[in-house]
């Protein structure tokens, strides 16, 4: 079944949801201050297509403040190089070894299909891994970005190579979290879901939101606070409890 990209409504209405969920953001803040609190783990947070660290600083700000050690990919602007990312493994590498411990990897857009390809190939390395409206379900589907990227490298995302289509389907070996919203006026919601949810795999559907304002949206940080906060030998899937219920749909 062909699965259309979002209406042009959708599309053109994104920079004016983006900015209500910035102003969620900052007006919500005070109740953001009562998340499950973190244990230091390092969390690295990689940016979508055509965005970089900026994009982030918000989000890392939030994990921060929760007492995570949130880090910035360092990779400067993402150009969606799908077939060759090679330049975030060594980051990976750095991190551990830093630590000492795994890391969590969170990821927006584009930068989520990055996260589940590392957490494949160092599963021993990342504890888990957040997704915010990230299209690994349909890489090489029509959405709102296809033109951007097919002109950047002046070629058809239908090139892109079919083992490595394959391989972004199907679920990273670790424990896994798509939050998305079918408001995304970016990607279709449908291509970023787990098809085949598994114990240590969920879909989070938030209420509302928008593509470009995902990960500032209060219901986005909540449920990545509740999820970074589980314990890595006991994950159970993210249930809303009281009135954060109202931000969810189906969870």
């Amino acid at each position: 079944m062909t699965v259309k990209r979002p209406s042009a409504l959708l599309l053109l209405s994104e920079p004016y949801r983006g900015l209500i969920d910035l102003g969620a953001y900052f007006t919500f803040n005070r109740l953001l201050k009562d998340a499950p609190r973190g244990d230091g783990h390092p969390v690295l947070v990689l940016p979508g297509f055509l965005t970089t660290d900026l994009s982030t600083v918000l989000i890392r700000r939030f994990l921060g403040q929760l007492g995570y050690s949130p880090l910035p990919w360092k990779l400067g602007l993402n150009l969606g190089q799908y077939e060759d990312p090679a330049d975030i493994f060594p980051r990976i590498e750095a991190i551990t070894d830093e630590y000492g411990q795994r890391v969590s990897l969170v990821g927006w857009s584009l930068g989520g299909v990055y996260a589940r390809e590392i957490a494949r190939r160092y599963p021993s390395s990342v504890r888990q891994v957040i997704t915010l409206g990230s299209p690994f379900g349909g890489i090489t589907e029509d959405n709102n970005a296809r033109w951007i990227y097919e002109w950047i490298h002046q070629k058809k995302v239908t090139e892109i190579d079919d083992a490595l289509v394959k391989d972004i389907l199907k679920a990273p070996p670790v424990p896994s979290t798509s939050i998305y919203t079918r408001w995304d006026g970016i990607v279709s919601w449908k291509h970023c879901i787990e098809q085949e949810l598994t114990p240590i795999t969920q879909n989070v559907e938030i209420l509302g939101s928008s593509h470009i304002g995902l990960g500032h949206a209060p219901a986005t940080l909540l449920c990545m606070a509740d999820r970074l906060a589980t314990s890595v030998n006991d994950w159970q899937k993210f249930v809303p409890k009281g009135w954060q219920k109202r931000l969810y749909v189906n969870c």
